[in-house]
Protein backbone atom coordinates (compact mmCIF):
# COMPACT_ATOMS: atom_id res chain seq x y z
CA UNK A 1 0.00 0.00 0.00
CA UNK A 2 1.34 3.41 -0.93
CA UNK A 3 0.68 6.74 0.75
CA UNK A 4 0.20 9.40 -1.94
CA UNK A 5 -1.29 12.07 0.31
CA UNK A 6 1.50 14.51 -0.56
CA UNK A 7 2.14 15.95 -4.00
CA UNK A 8 5.93 15.89 -3.55
CA UNK A 9 7.00 12.39 -4.64
CA UNK A 10 10.62 13.03 -3.70
CA UNK A 11 9.79 11.22 -0.47
CA UNK A 12 7.81 8.02 -1.00
CA UNK A 13 5.96 6.14 1.70
CA UNK A 14 4.87 2.53 1.37
CA UNK A 15 3.06 0.70 4.17
CA UNK A 16 3.01 -3.06 4.63
CA UNK A 17 0.19 -3.53 7.18
CA UNK A 18 0.71 -7.29 7.47
CA UNK A 19 4.32 -6.86 8.55
CA UNK A 20 3.66 -3.55 10.35
CA UNK A 21 6.46 -1.83 8.41
CA UNK A 22 6.46 1.57 6.70
CA UNK A 23 9.19 2.19 4.12
CA UNK A 24 10.25 5.80 3.52
CA UNK A 25 12.33 6.33 0.39
CA UNK A 26 14.24 9.52 -0.34
CA UNK A 27 13.51 9.79 -4.05
CA UNK A 28 15.69 12.49 -5.58
CA UNK A 29 18.26 10.31 -7.38
CA UNK A 30 19.33 12.96 -9.93
CA UNK A 31 20.85 14.82 -6.97
CA UNK A 32 21.95 11.73 -5.05
CA UNK A 33 18.89 12.04 -2.83
CA UNK A 34 19.90 15.37 -1.38
CA UNK A 35 17.00 17.30 0.07
CA UNK A 36 15.79 20.87 0.24
CA UNK A 37 13.53 22.46 2.84
CA UNK A 38 10.34 21.34 1.09
CA UNK A 39 11.53 17.75 0.87
CA UNK A 40 12.55 17.85 4.53
CA UNK A 41 9.04 19.00 5.45
CA UNK A 42 7.44 16.16 3.47
CA UNK A 43 9.64 13.65 5.28
CA UNK A 44 8.62 15.18 8.61
CA UNK A 45 4.92 14.91 7.73
CA UNK A 46 5.28 11.26 6.78
CA UNK A 47 7.01 10.56 10.08
CA UNK A 48 4.25 12.36 11.99
CA UNK A 49 1.58 10.23 10.31
CA UNK A 50 3.50 7.03 10.97
CA UNK A 51 4.02 7.97 14.62
CA UNK A 52 0.24 8.28 15.02
CA UNK A 53 -0.52 4.95 13.30
CA UNK A 54 -0.69 2.25 15.96
CA UNK A 55 -0.62 -0.48 13.32
CA UNK A 56 2.94 0.40 12.25
CA UNK A 57 5.85 -0.51 14.50
CA UNK A 58 8.90 -0.13 12.23
CA UNK A 59 10.12 2.50 9.77
CA UNK A 60 12.63 1.47 7.11
CA UNK A 61 14.48 4.57 5.84
CA UNK A 62 16.30 4.27 2.53
CA UNK A 63 17.31 6.14 -0.63
CA UNK A 64 16.34 5.48 -4.23
CA UNK A 65 18.70 3.89 -6.75
CA UNK A 66 21.33 2.67 -4.32
CA UNK A 67 22.18 5.99 -2.69
CA UNK A 68 21.04 6.92 0.81
CA UNK A 69 21.48 10.72 0.82
CA UNK A 70 24.12 13.38 0.26
CA UNK A 71 22.35 15.64 2.76
CA UNK A 72 21.12 19.19 2.28
CA UNK A 73 20.94 20.46 -1.29
CA UNK A 74 23.83 22.93 -1.61
CA UNK A 75 22.80 24.29 -5.03
CA UNK A 76 21.42 27.24 -3.10
CA UNK A 77 22.77 27.25 0.44
CA UNK A 78 21.10 30.50 1.45
CA UNK A 79 17.86 29.45 -0.25
CA UNK A 80 17.19 27.31 2.83
CA UNK A 81 16.68 30.54 4.72
CA UNK A 82 14.30 32.11 2.19
CA UNK A 83 16.77 34.88 1.29
CA UNK A 84 16.48 35.13 -2.50
CA UNK A 85 16.41 37.69 -5.27
CA UNK A 86 14.38 36.25 -8.13
CA UNK A 87 16.00 32.98 -9.19
CA UNK A 88 19.35 33.81 -7.63
CA UNK A 89 20.69 33.58 -4.09
CA UNK A 90 20.57 36.86 -2.23
CA UNK A 91 23.79 38.81 -2.11
CA UNK A 92 23.52 39.47 1.61
CA UNK A 93 23.70 36.75 4.23
CA UNK A 94 20.54 35.81 6.10
CA UNK A 95 20.19 37.35 9.53
CA UNK A 96 21.03 35.32 12.61
CA UNK A 97 17.39 35.42 13.68
CA UNK A 98 16.41 33.92 10.34
CA UNK A 99 19.14 31.30 10.62
CA UNK A 100 18.00 30.30 14.11
CA UNK A 101 14.37 30.02 13.03
CA UNK A 102 15.14 27.79 10.05
CA UNK A 103 17.83 25.71 11.73
CA UNK A 104 15.53 25.06 14.68
CA UNK A 105 13.06 23.50 12.25
CA UNK A 106 15.69 21.32 10.59
CA UNK A 107 17.10 20.09 13.86
CA UNK A 108 13.57 19.55 15.12
CA UNK A 109 13.27 16.83 12.46
CA UNK A 110 16.54 15.27 13.59
CA UNK A 111 15.51 15.48 17.23
CA UNK A 112 12.19 13.79 16.48
CA UNK A 113 13.96 11.07 14.50
CA UNK A 114 16.28 10.38 17.43
CA UNK A 115 13.29 9.96 19.74
CA UNK A 116 10.89 8.38 17.24
CA UNK A 117 8.37 6.08 18.97
CA UNK A 118 8.80 3.26 16.43
CA UNK A 119 11.90 1.25 15.57
CA UNK A 120 13.85 2.96 12.77
CA UNK A 121 16.00 0.89 10.42
CA UNK A 122 18.45 2.50 7.99
CA UNK A 123 19.25 0.94 4.61
CA UNK A 124 22.41 2.85 3.78
CA UNK A 125 24.37 2.58 0.56
CA UNK A 126 26.26 4.71 -1.95
CA UNK A 127 26.61 7.98 -0.06
CA UNK A 128 25.60 9.14 3.40
CA UNK A 129 26.96 12.66 3.67
CA UNK A 130 26.05 15.70 5.75
CA UNK A 131 22.45 15.48 6.89
CA UNK A 132 22.24 12.06 5.24
CA UNK A 133 25.07 10.88 7.48
CA UNK A 134 23.27 12.30 10.50
CA UNK A 135 20.04 10.49 9.66
CA UNK A 136 21.94 7.24 9.10
CA UNK A 137 23.50 7.53 12.55
CA UNK A 138 20.14 8.39 14.13
CA UNK A 139 18.43 5.17 13.08
CA UNK A 140 18.04 2.53 15.78
CA UNK A 141 19.32 -0.27 13.55
CA UNK A 142 21.60 0.60 10.65
CA UNK A 143 22.73 -1.62 7.78
CA UNK A 144 25.42 -0.07 5.61
CA UNK A 145 27.45 -1.15 2.59
CA UNK A 146 31.19 -1.26 3.16
CA UNK A 147 31.81 0.99 0.16
CA UNK A 148 29.34 3.67 1.30
CA UNK A 149 31.01 7.07 1.45
CA UNK A 150 30.29 8.76 4.78
CA UNK A 151 31.27 12.08 6.36
CA UNK A 152 30.51 15.77 6.82
CA UNK A 153 32.25 17.43 3.83
CA UNK A 154 30.32 20.68 4.30
CA UNK A 155 32.52 21.43 7.32
CA UNK A 156 35.19 22.36 4.77
CA UNK A 157 33.28 25.43 3.70
CA UNK A 158 30.82 26.06 6.54
CA UNK A 159 32.99 25.25 9.53
CA UNK A 160 33.17 22.26 11.89
CA UNK A 161 30.28 23.33 14.17
CA UNK A 162 27.80 21.54 11.90
CA UNK A 163 25.29 18.86 12.73
CA UNK A 164 24.12 17.11 15.86
CA UNK A 165 27.34 17.39 17.83
CA UNK A 166 26.11 15.42 20.85
CA UNK A 167 25.05 12.57 18.60
CA UNK A 168 28.33 12.57 16.68
CA UNK A 169 30.42 12.30 19.83
CA UNK A 170 28.11 9.68 21.36
CA UNK A 171 27.71 7.45 18.31
CA UNK A 172 31.12 7.92 16.66
CA UNK A 173 33.27 8.51 19.71
CA UNK A 174 35.28 11.69 20.31
CA UNK A 175 38.32 10.69 18.22
CA UNK A 176 36.46 9.81 15.02
CA UNK A 177 34.00 12.69 15.48
CA UNK A 178 36.83 15.22 15.72
CA UNK A 179 38.63 13.69 12.74
CA UNK A 180 35.56 13.93 10.47
CA UNK A 181 34.45 17.37 11.64
CA UNK A 182 37.86 19.05 11.71
CA UNK A 183 39.02 17.73 8.32
CA UNK A 184 35.80 17.22 6.34
CA UNK A 185 37.17 13.83 5.30
CA UNK A 186 34.91 11.43 3.41
CA UNK A 187 35.71 7.83 4.27
CA UNK A 188 34.31 4.41 3.41
CA UNK A 189 32.10 2.75 6.02
CA UNK A 190 34.26 -0.36 5.86
CA UNK A 191 37.13 1.63 7.36
CA UNK A 192 35.22 1.98 10.66
CA UNK A 193 33.53 -1.43 10.65
CA UNK A 194 35.61 -2.53 13.64
CA UNK A 195 34.28 0.37 15.73
CA UNK A 196 30.70 -0.86 15.68
CA UNK A 197 29.30 2.50 14.53
CA UNK A 198 26.62 0.72 12.51
CA UNK A 199 24.58 -2.36 13.40
CA UNK A 200 25.78 -4.31 10.38
CA UNK A 201 28.30 -3.62 7.65
CA UNK A 202 28.02 -5.79 4.56
CA UNK A 203 28.56 -5.95 0.80
CA UNK A 204 26.46 -3.48 -1.19
CA UNK A 205 24.51 -6.27 -2.91
CA UNK A 206 23.23 -7.48 0.47
CA UNK A 207 22.19 -4.15 2.02
CA UNK A 208 18.55 -4.15 0.95
CA UNK A 209 17.87 -7.74 2.02
CA UNK A 210 19.72 -7.33 5.31
CA UNK A 211 17.88 -4.10 6.16
CA UNK A 212 14.56 -5.77 5.39
CA UNK A 213 15.58 -8.70 7.60
CA UNK A 214 16.24 -6.40 10.56
CA UNK A 215 13.00 -4.49 9.94
CA UNK A 216 10.94 -7.70 9.96
CA UNK A 217 12.79 -8.94 13.02
CA UNK A 218 12.01 -5.74 14.94
CA UNK A 219 8.39 -5.68 13.72
CA UNK A 220 7.65 -8.89 15.63
CA UNK A 221 8.44 -7.25 18.95
CA UNK A 222 5.54 -6.06 21.16
CA UNK A 223 4.88 -2.48 20.05
CA UNK A 224 4.12 -1.07 23.50
CA UNK A 225 7.21 -2.74 24.91
CA UNK A 226 9.31 -1.19 22.15
CA UNK A 227 8.07 2.35 22.77
CA UNK A 228 8.65 1.99 26.52
CA UNK A 229 12.16 0.71 25.85
CA UNK A 230 12.90 3.51 23.40
CA UNK A 231 11.79 6.15 25.88
CA UNK A 232 14.01 4.49 28.51
CA UNK A 233 16.93 4.52 26.08
CA UNK A 234 16.22 8.15 25.31
CA UNK A 235 16.20 9.06 29.00
CA UNK A 236 19.55 7.37 29.52
CA UNK A 237 21.09 9.06 26.46
CA UNK A 238 19.68 12.45 27.43
CA UNK A 239 21.09 12.16 30.95
CA UNK A 240 24.47 10.74 29.91
CA UNK A 241 25.24 12.11 26.46
CA UNK A 242 22.63 14.45 24.99
CA UNK A 243 22.14 17.12 27.64
CA UNK A 244 21.45 20.38 25.82
CA UNK A 245 21.37 18.65 22.41
CA UNK A 246 18.00 20.02 21.33
CA UNK A 247 19.22 23.61 21.62
CA UNK A 248 22.96 23.32 21.04
CA UNK A 249 22.75 21.71 17.61
CA UNK A 250 20.78 24.39 15.83
CA UNK A 251 22.36 27.19 17.86
CA UNK A 252 25.93 26.30 16.91
CA UNK A 253 24.89 25.50 13.34
CA UNK A 254 23.27 28.91 12.90
CA UNK A 255 26.16 30.86 14.42
CA UNK A 256 28.86 28.62 12.98
CA UNK A 257 27.76 28.97 9.36
CA UNK A 258 28.08 32.77 9.40
CA UNK A 259 31.80 32.81 8.70
CA UNK A 260 34.29 35.30 7.37
CA UNK A 261 36.97 33.85 5.12
CA UNK A 262 40.58 34.99 5.19
CA UNK A 263 42.73 35.27 2.08
CA UNK A 264 43.59 31.78 0.87
CA UNK A 265 40.68 30.08 2.65
CA UNK A 266 38.08 28.36 0.48
CA UNK A 267 34.76 30.20 0.30
CA UNK A 268 32.28 27.76 -1.25
CA UNK A 269 29.37 30.21 -1.55
CA UNK A 270 31.50 32.79 -3.38
CA UNK A 271 33.14 30.15 -5.57
CA UNK A 272 29.80 28.66 -6.47
CA UNK A 273 28.43 32.07 -7.47
CA UNK A 274 31.44 32.65 -9.72
CA UNK A 275 31.89 29.16 -11.23
CA UNK A 276 28.70 27.16 -10.63
CA UNK A 277 27.99 24.35 -8.20
CA UNK A 278 29.73 21.49 -10.02
CA UNK A 279 32.96 23.43 -10.51
CA UNK A 280 32.78 24.72 -6.93
CA UNK A 281 32.75 21.15 -5.63
CA UNK A 282 35.74 20.29 -7.84
CA UNK A 283 37.68 23.33 -6.65
CA UNK A 284 36.75 22.52 -3.05
CA UNK A 285 38.18 19.01 -3.34
CA UNK A 286 41.29 20.37 -5.06
CA UNK A 287 41.83 22.96 -2.32
CA UNK A 288 41.52 20.43 0.51
CA UNK A 289 43.54 17.67 -1.12
CA UNK A 290 46.70 17.03 0.89
CA UNK A 291 48.76 14.08 -0.39
CA UNK A 292 49.60 11.40 2.15
CA UNK A 293 53.31 11.47 3.07
CA UNK A 294 55.49 8.75 1.55
CA UNK A 295 57.15 7.20 4.59
CA UNK A 296 58.47 4.10 2.91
Amino acid sequence: MSDSSTADDRVQCEVDPDRRIATLTLNNPRQRNSYDAAMRDVLARHLDRIAEDDDITVVLLRGAEGVFSTGADMNNAYGWYGEREGNHPAKSRPSQRRRLTVDRKTFGLYHNLLGFPKVTVGEIAGYALGGGFEMALMTDISVIARDTRIGMPATRFLGPALGSLHMFFHRLGPVLARRLLLTGDIIEAGAVEHLGVFTETCDSAAVSARARYWAEKASRMPADGVVIAKEAFRLVEQSQAYQGEEVASYLFHAFGTNLQFATGEFNFVKTRAEHGTKEAFRLRDEHFDVPEPDVR
